[in-house]
């Protein structure tokens, strides 16, 4: 599926230590903007039906062994039609050197040519799962991302309700800061959601009264984290008397984000909370959820029970 995102080729080819055999004039500036791969088997016997050459173009030993099959001239036939397509690249794998053929097709056509070392199957599973981070939907949002207790915790509220201060608090504890004022959120395999900090402000805090701090320079690096996936959503608002805040946790809030439904727990906000030992008990509490267990589920029943054999 085309994507309205794009990674630079080059970005590709340098994560990947892909050997060019013949770079294109445009190479500097040439985009993919598909997460998917293709094996041209088909193509080099002629077929060109849903053909895509947007697609990375890939040749393992089944493509080089056949086309080692062929007489030169076929050979030269098949990579001139292949050629023909302005294709994005074409990776030949397991260390393969391009016949001549290819090569001088390459070079006519003006495509880009690389040689990888890596197993076909390893470097198709590999750059594809790269250009999915690369090409994921993605959103930037108000909130604070931290990892709790190996949970990903997005804190959400009003501006100046003391996210920042409750990270820094959690900071101190333990925990570990990814993104402070923007999260970074990308949709990535799985309807999983990961988010990180612009690169502009990564590792930066906000604290009003104070400035801006780098919390890896002051904290170190344990104390940060440069993504995680979310696992929680916890909404700070001012508390409101009178209003029927969840006290067993049978309810289940959850917030859309993406398109991923994520649970989600409102926390009122009042002076002498301590905010940092409640997230922590939030996020363990999140985890024990996806465990199987639900504390207030396990109460409500054992409630059940007693009223149903008459011990209450």
């Amino acid at each position: 599926m085309r994507s309205k995102y794009s990674v630079k080729l080059k970005t590709i080819v340098a994560e990947h230590n892909l050997r060019p055999i013949h770079l294109s004039k445009g190479y500097e500036d040439a985009v993919l903007t598909t997460a998917d791969v293709n094996r041209p088997a088909m193509q080099l016997t002629g077929f060109y039906n849903y053909f895509d050459p947007r697609r990375l173009q890939i040749i393992g030993r089944v493509e080089s062994t056949y086309l080692n099959s062929l007489s030169q001239a076929e050979r030269r036939k098949a990579y001139e039609r292949f050629m023909g397509y302005d294709i994005a690249a074409l990776v030949v794998c397991h260390g393969v050197t391009p016949s001549p053929e290819c090569v001088e097709m390459a070079e006519r056509y003006d495509r880009n040519l690389f040689v990888t070392d890596e197993d076909t199957s390893d470097f198709q599973a590999n750059v594809i799962a790269a250009l999915h981070n690369y090409l994921a939907p993605r959103l930037t949002t108000h909130g604070v991302l931290v990892e709790i207790y190996g949970e990903g915790v997005l804190l959400m509220g009003d501006s100046g309700i003391g996210k920042s201060e409750t990270a820094l608090e959690l900071i101190k504890r333990g925990h570990r800061l990814v993104a402070d004022d923007a999260v970074e959120i990308k949709l990535v395999n799985r309807g999983r959601l990961v988010g990180t900090a612009p690169e502009i402000i990564r590792y930066y805090m906000e604290l009003r009264g104070i400035g801006v701090i780098n919390v890896r320079h002051i904290y170190g690096v344990g104390a940060v984290k440069p993504s995680t996936g979310i696992d929680l959503v916890v909404k700070m608002e001012n508390w409101v008397a009178g209003k029927p805040y969840d006290r067993l946790g049978l309810s289940n809030e959850t917030e859309n984000i993406l398109g991923v439904e994520l649970p989600c727990v409102t926390i009122p906000v009042t002076p002498g909370r301590n905010l940092a030992v409640i997230l922590e008990l939030a996020a363990m509490n999140n985890r024990q959820k996806k465990m199987g267990y639900n504390a207030a589920e396990a109460l409500a029943a054992e409630h059940d029970f007693a009223i149903d054999n008459g011990k209450v």
